[in-house]
């Protein structure tokens, strides 16, 4: 048996702060290697609308966060699941969500 420390979604959390929708878009646009204006071009929507998802001053709708996901080709749940945790969390609610 290993005595290793693990290191999980809260320790990250604790070094890095929360996963939200917006930080995991800008990894993602990063990643690939795209400026917003390119990126937000690919999604359908505007460079501005985007902007605001990454800087957190906008959650995306469920509706949208579902059309976005669709475009990336990932997963619904998990892009989904991160706007309703985000609207959780700005509502400061005392519920447990998480991304699976």
């Amino acid at each position: 048996m290993s005595t290793e420390s693990v290191y999980g979604t809260s320790e990250l959390a604790e070094d890095f702060g929360a996963l939200t929708f917006g930080n995991a878009l800008s990894s993602y646009r990063l990643g690939e290697n795209k400026g917003q204006k390119e990126f937000a071009a690919f999604l359908g929507i505007s460079a501005q609308s985007l902007c605001d998802i990454e800087k957190e001053r906008r959650i995306p709708s469920l509706r949208r966060a579902a059309k976005i996901a669709e475009q990336l080709g990932e997963p619904l749940a998990f892009w989904v699941q991160l706007a309703l945790q985000d609207m959780v969390r700005k509502e400061e609610l005392d519920l447990s969500v998480s991304v699976a």
